[in-house]
């Protein structure tokens, strides 16, 4: 299949046991190309790669973020299982950019997010630039429509900028929500987009103009604070019970360096772990959580393996919290 790669089961390493104590001892492997979904009716997460930094390269970031989804899989091989036994993680492989054509990319990955929430799998995407947003969207968006549901979708990004400029030519990992933003309008439909962490000193005065006239809800890093968790929480709570369905996307370098150095775009003034796992345990509470996707992890920059390990963590907490609903 072109475009697309099977996870190779030497990715998935650790300490082993007598039961699947660890993740690389539950993880099913599927070759997409060659085996199809089934409809699951237990709990099922799947683990799908993006393997593009060419947005990031439009960007003038630092290119290296295709790498990430292979460093997101060791790191999350090693840590403990505590998923119920009935419950699946499944690795259905990497899209894979070719030949700097993201928009394919894209496309690729929106139809294997369709396709895993179609079966009843929960998405677990890891990347690759941020540009991983709009191709996600796109499938849920897919699967949304295709069941002809007239419900609505709230998106979250946990992140440092709000990447909503203007698309002028070709789309890159700063253009995802006015991507989105733009297709909502085409289609006369509400963009619910919440975003947390914000920098003043990561976004120019016409995208705080953009996020405005759009309706964008957002909190800035100053106010992002566990101090103020009360006032957090309840702008969470405000904003989930205005949507049917929720898309968490969290771009690691909206997490301050000294968590996470191996990033696109990295900073000493983001925010700390704490603040996302406490907001996630109160998103995923509602139980609208469709799918989830980390981006811009950048093994280039890494120190030790800290941000993977992030990464991993994140992707550890949100499955094993999801599975107790």
């Amino acid at each position: 299949m072109k475009g697309y790669k099977k996870t190779s089961e030497t990715i998935w390493k650790g300490r082993t046991s007598d039961t699947t104590a660890y993740l690389h001892e539950k993880v099913i492997f599927i070759n997409l190309a060659t085996e199809s979904l089934a409809l699951r009716s237990q709990k099922a997460f799947g683990l799908v790669g993006y393997s593009c930094d060419t947005g990031v390269h439009r960007n003038h970031g630092r290119i290296g973020a295709a790498e990430g989804p292979i460093h997101i899989r060791q790191a999350l091989a090693k840590l403990p299982n505590h998923l119920k036994p009935s419950s699946q993680l499944l690795d259905v492989g990497t899209i894979q950019c070719e030949d700097g054509d993201m928009e394919t990319a894209q496309l690729l990955l929106s139809k294997q997010v369709t396709n895993l929430l179609s079966n009843n799998i929960f998405p677990l995407v890891v990347g690759g630039g941020h540009d991983i947003a709009y191709g996600h969207f796109k499938g849920i968006d897919t699967f949304l429509n295709v069941k002809k549901q007239n419900t609505t979708l709230g998106i979250i990004n946990f992140d440092a900028h709000f990447d909503l400029r203007n698309l002028k030519g070709q789309g890159n990992s700063g253009t995802p929500f006015f991507q989105i933003a733009s297709d909502c309008k085409k289609e006369q439909k509400k963009f619910n987009y919440l975003c947390l962490g914000i920098r003043e000193d990561a976004n120019t005065e016409d995208l705080f103009k953009t996020a405005n006239a759009l309706g964008v809800h957002y909190i800035t890093n100053e106010a992002f604070q566990m101090y103020r968790w009360n006032a957090i929480q309840k702008e969470i709570q405000q904003f989930t019970s205005q949507v049917d369905h929720l898309y968490i996307t969290i771009d690691l370098d909206g997490f301050s360096s000294a968590y996470a150095p191996g990033v696109s775009a990295a900073s000493p003034m983001g925010f700390a772990p704490n603040m996302v796992l406490a907001s996630l345990q109160e998103i995923i509470k509602t139980k609208k959580v469709l799918s989830l996707d980390i981006a811009e992890m950048n093994p280039n920059y890494d120190i030790d393996g800290q941000t993977a390990k992030l990464a991993a963590s994140l992707l550890h907490f949100t499955m094993h919290k999801t599975d107790l609903l």
